[in-house]
């Protein structure tokens, strides 16, 4: 360690600094001085951006305990020890620009953390446990190999901003939608082919940035007069592997992998199997335990899942739909934000309905 360090470290113990800057100082490993005895107990902010690490310590934790913020920006870190849950206080933490090939599910035992950020990594899964983090505020994760964000993000209920641009992501997990405190998506420049139908339903969220999926050609109605980024979006690049969609006028729209039907006027009754389902939820809903009163034997596995989280409610009269859908489209042409978007992208917005009747009565325009 060189004397320069030495010396900022030593008037940092000396005078109980808070903050501690170590930007650009070509650290190959954490400064010994930093994790000696109880000196820098104080510590809340510490921040080493554009160093060689690549790796934190094991006794962090224990040796910086009231540490807030920990700003790692730019550095070669490929993996987080298991310790890193001793930082029971920390709120925000920044590995953008490393190298994190895996996220350690101990990082859901940082119950404290706002903010984390994880941009420009080779991430290709998050944890399960990231659902445990309840006062989580700001999730970027842009840059990185995702295919996939798990289900249980819906769980961390203080979400307001989440990034995910510049991944491999072909959907996302309806269970985004029930994120209360939501204000911004950006899922630019992915894999998407479709968007989950109740995004955009809760009023928090006014912000969705989906640009450069050329594959996507649908938007959900609820997204309607919000600021909705999709310059690029629809091009003439098609799918062979699309399962399911239904063209109105030039616009071919993809829809989800649960949906098993789309609903016509020439078949305007659901199937059984949903109309079943629309009863079980129901009668579920207003018993006393609800819906944890059910076995998970009591229906397929996929049935059973969707009946905790169905895959989109009537854009009319807000009943959940399951297995089946009745889709309209209106043309981008038709909105405030054609001016922006004119002639490039091939985008419409889409309401999905439970049945005929509501799809005649709804308009989107009114």
């Amino acid at each position: 360690m060189n004397t320069d360090i030495w010396k900022i470290i030593a008037i940092a113990k000396q005078e109980k600094h808070q903050y501690l800057y170590l930007n650009y100082k070509n650290l190959r490993k954490f400064p010994h001085e930093l994790l000696k005895d109880d000196g820098l107990h104080h510590l809340e902010h510490l921040y080493m951006k554009m160093n060689l690490l690549t790796t934190l310590p094991e006794n962090l934790g224990q040796r910086l305990p009231n540490l807030i913020e920990l700003y790692l920006h730019s550095n070669n870190i490929e993996f987080i020890p298991e310790a890193i849950a001793s930082l029971i206080k920390l709120q925000s933490l920044d590995l953008s620009n490393n190298a994190l090939v895996i996220l350690c599910p101990e990082i859901g035992q940082l119950k404290s953390l706002r903010h984390l950020r994880l941009a420009n990594n080779r991430l290709k899964f998050l944890p399960a446990e990231i659902g445990e983090l309840r006062g989580l505020q700001t999730l970027d994760v842009s840059a990185n190999c995702l295919t996939a964000l798990p289900e249980s993000l819906h769980l961390c209920i203080s979400m307001q901003y989440l990034a995910a641009d510049q991944n491999h992501l072909k959907d996302l997990p309806r269970q985004l939608c029930l994120l209360p405190n939501l204000k911004e998506l950006s899922v630019m420049s992915n894999n998407l082919k479709c968007l989950p139908q109740d995004l955009g339903q809760y009023p928090e969220l006014q912000c969705v940035y989906v640009d450069n999926n050329s594959q996507l050609y649908g938007l959900p109605s609820y997204l309607y007069h919000k600021v909705t980024g999709h310059r690029g979006c629809g091009s003439s690049i098609q799918d062979e592997e699309v399962k399911l969609s239904f063209t109105q006028g030039q616009v071919t729209i993809t829809l989800p992998d649960e949906i098993q039907g789309i609903g016509t006027e020439n078949d305007p009754v659901p199937t059984l199997q949903e109309i079943v389902m629309r009863a079980i939820y129901s009668f579920f809903r207003i018993s006393e335990k609800g819906l944890d009163l059910l076995s998970p034997i009591s229906l397929p596995r996929n049935l059973y899942k969707l009946l905790f989280y169905p895959l989109g409610h009537c854009h009319h009269c807000s009943k959940p739909m399951f297995t089946i859908v009745y889709p309209k489209c209106y043309p981008l042409m038709e909105t405030p934000m054609a001016v922006l978007h004119n002639r490039k992208t091939k985008v419409s917005f889409v309401a999905y309905c439970c049945s005929i009747e509501c799809l005649q009565l709804f308009d989107l325009l009114s």
